[in-house]
């Protein structure tokens, strides 16, 4: 049964992350320009306001987090600290884009992708960004860039450019940090949700989340649809796993830019949402500066 588990009121809920040391589930408002800590046992929930918006963020293996911001990536130390940009600021010249959606893989690499605000020259990107600071193109022409998550054993990607509703799987070198044999690994209809944020479970299951959808969905390792969970917001954005099993799911939603009529039909959107699941999730990656 999906429950509510805070009535955020965020306007783009976004990237819940599982903190296991810390038991607390990770989140940002990318238009409300904050970084949520919530501790799903007794509901409460801390702000970390910021100077710009942030389009999600990871735990680092030395502490803190790394956030991707407006226009380049950034290492906060601690909780309440200020952000120490990191890596290049490459939209600094490109007002239309900003980064979004990201997952850290096995070795501690940041995979990260930007959108663009102008839908008609789809020039968003996505990136790699590793621990010394060196951010790498992986590939562009996007519009949204969405629903990056790694395979259990890491050599499959999947990524999904949320307008083109389909989510494509990548064949992995881990090593040279690269993707190859790119691939359909699902297409939606058009008018019934598009493909938003993501992961994976133990049993490399993928879950994405649909925006105007109302629902997350769960693929076969194969590209097969297996489950629905339905969900009272039109607009859920990402989904994580968590709780001391890993067999929690928790989803974010956006509450912004819904008419009178839309929100009278949903008066907790903008909030975090969370259900059960037969099949833990997998731990999160920590990024590795």
């Amino acid at each position: 049964m999906v429950q509510l588990l805070l009535d955020a009121r965020a306007l783009l809920g976004e990237s819940p992350v599982w903190h296991t040391a810390e038991a607390r589930l990770y989140w940002v408002d990318i238009d409300g320009r904050k970084i949520h800590r919530t501790d799903p046992a007794t509901g409460a929930d801390e702000v970390m306001e910021l100077a710009e918006q942030v389009g999600c963020i990871a735990p680092r293996a030395s502490g803190g987090l790394v956030a991707a911001l407006e226009n380049g990536c950034a290492l906060i130390d601690a909780w309440g600290a200020a952000p120490r940009p990191f890596g290049p600021a490459v939209l600094a010249d490109k007002p239309e884009q900003r980064f979004n959606d990201g997952r850290v893989d096995a070795l501690g690499r940041l995979w990260v992708g930007s959108l663009t605000s102008d839908k008609a020259h789809p020039a968003a990107t996505l990136y790699r960004l590793d621990p010394d600071g060196s951010l790498t193109e992986i590939f562009g022409r996007l519009t949204t860039s969405n629903g990056a998550a790694f395979s259990p054993d890491g050599a499959t990607f999947y990524h999904a450019d949320t307008p083109t509703h389909a989510i494509r799987a990548y064949d992995v070198d881990m090593t040279a940090g690269a993707l190859s044999h790119g691939r359909v690994f699902h297409q939606f209809e058009h008018g019934n949700g598009r493909p938003d944020g993501a992961a994976v479970d133990a049993e490399g299951c993928y879950w994405s989340a649909l925006w105007d959808g109302w629902r997350v969905a769960r693929f076969s390792p194969a590209g097969e649809l297996l489950q629905t969970v339905e969900l009272p917001v039109q607009r859920p954005t990402m989904i994580a796993f968590g709780g001391p099993d890993l067999k929690t799911a928790f989803v974010t939603s956006a509450g912004k830019n819904l008419t009178d009529e839309e929100r009278a039909r949903q008066p907790h959107a903008g909030g975090v949402f969370a259900f059960g699941v037969d099949v833990p999730g997998l731990i999160q990656q920590e990024f590795g500066a």
